[in-house]
This record gives C-alpha cells, structure tokens and sequence, in this order.
C-alpha cells in the first residue's frame, strides 16, 4: 500500500480536498472524512468503481491509509487525524477545468463514453456536473480530452440518510456541461448501447464495490444494502424514461442545430 511523503496544498472547494505526494511518485487528490459531508467519501468510491466498470474517463483513485502522524504534522489537516482511511485520486496535470476553456470546439471522447457519462449521471443521481466538475486536457489545438471528477453529490447530496434514497429526483438533471457533452455525441446509438452497460453491470460487483467502503466512513449496513438496491431500482425503473426524455427534450434539438 503506498504511504503519503510529502504535503503540497489545499484544494479549493468545500470537499476538504488536499494535493499530496506518495510513495509510488504520484501526486493524488485526497479528500478527507468530515462532519456535515458523511457520505461524500462512500459517494466518491461508489462513483469511481462504476464508473471504472464502464470504461468511463474517471481518474485513477484509491482508498489510502493516511498515518495520523502524517496528519498531525500538516497543520491544514489539523481535526482530521483520527480517521485513517482516505478517498485519493490521481492528480490530472495540465489539465483546466469547463469554466477555464471558453469554448470548447472538439471534443476526442468517442460519442460512447459522452453519452455514458450523461447516463450515468441520471443513473446515480449526481446533481453537481457542473463546468467545475470536468477536466479538460489539450489534445491538440482546440481539441481536448474530458474527464470527470468530484462525485461527492451522488446520491442526491454529500450527507444522505436512508430515507433519502427512496426519494431521488426522477427528473431531467439541469447540467450545462451536460449540453456541450451533447454537441459531441455523433451517434444517438449510443445512449442504448450505455444504458446496456449499465443495466448488465454484475449485481455482485456492486455489492462488492459497495462492502469495501471502510466503517469509519459511517455507513451502516442497512445503507450500504440500500445504496444497492436504490442501483438496482433506478437502472430498470428509473433510468430508461430519463434516456428517453434526454434524448427527446435537449440531444435531439441541440443536434439539429448542429
């Protein structure tokens, strides 16, 4: 397992997010557990092993085991000691998030993976794809590489509680980064071909994904059966009405002003 070297910065943002450098050479993003955010570390694991599964462009991440010695010495960790297991995912280089690019012209995402992101986003509720929430790396000229970050809203919000899962928005989600994806989705095949992906995913796995969050992140068994089956429901139930609706209301006229 690697071990944190060195301390570089905290991140902007409300996630108590922090650059760190590790044993293996590599810079992470680590986001520490914090009271009012319980559920955003569980949110951000759960997102990235799906969205693992599916081949979406997700950064690398891990659950780190962060020494409380290295904490204690960090005086931006300070309160955040005592809980030793972390959310870590690899730091993205040269990369400017949607509100630095003002106009984004190519995007070198096949339609595929454009069309799972959208899907995948109703599909796990994450109501925070914002412009902030992308990456953007420069190909070539004008052309750029997106990838998604920041899942910690999944699941309708950072600090859900059981109730809460029976009762995620069945609408349309409101996401302008959403409507650029759009623009480069070339053919509308792919959103059937996605929700197959989704819908295919191993019952197993998820339960698998979903037993490996650590139980100092505070998720009771109980929440953890339910995160499953709240999967489980929306991808059969949920999910194709809001393909259809995406497709009908904002990728249809948007492609035909293209």
């Amino acid at each position: 397992m690697i071990e944190p070297v060195r301390y570089q910065k905290k991140l902007e943002g409300k996630s108590n997010a922090h650059l760190i450098t590790f044993s293996d050479g590599n810079d992470y993003v680590v986001k520490y557990f914090q009271p009012g955010f319980e559920k955003s570390l569980s949110n951000e694991w759960v997102a990235y092993g799906l969205a693992r599964f599916l081949e979406l462009p997700i950064p690398y991440a891990r659950i780190v085991d962060i020494p409380e010695e290295f904490s204690s010495s960090v005086p931006e960790l300070a309160g955040f000691e005592n809980c030793k297991y972390q959310f870590a995912s690899l730091y993205k280089p040269n990369c400017l998030d949607g509100h630095q690019v003002l106009d984004v012209t190519n995007l070198t995402n096949d339609s595929v993976q454009l069309a799972g992101i959208i899907l995948f986003d109703h599909w796990i509720c994450n109501n925070d794809r914002t412009r902030k929430n992308i990456l953007l790396y420069e190909d070539d000229p004008n052309s750029h590489r997106l990838w998604i970050i920041d899942h910690a809203e999944v699941f309708g919000t950072y600090n859900w509680a059981l109730p809460d899962l029976e009762n995620l928005s069945t609408n349309l989600l409101k996401s302008a980064t959403h409507q650029i994806m759009t623009l480069f989705i070339e053919e509308e095949d792919s959103f059937a071909q996605q929700l197959e992906s989704i819908q295919t995913i191993p019952v197993l796995l998820m339960e698998e994904i979903v037993d490996l969050i650590p139980d100092e992140w505070n998720v009771s068994k109980e929440e953890k059966k339910a995160m499953v089956s709240t999967l489980i429901r929306r991808r059969k139930k949920v999910l194709p009405d809001l393909m259809e609706k995406f497709i009908k209301k904002i990728y249809h006229p948007l492609k035909s002003y293209d």
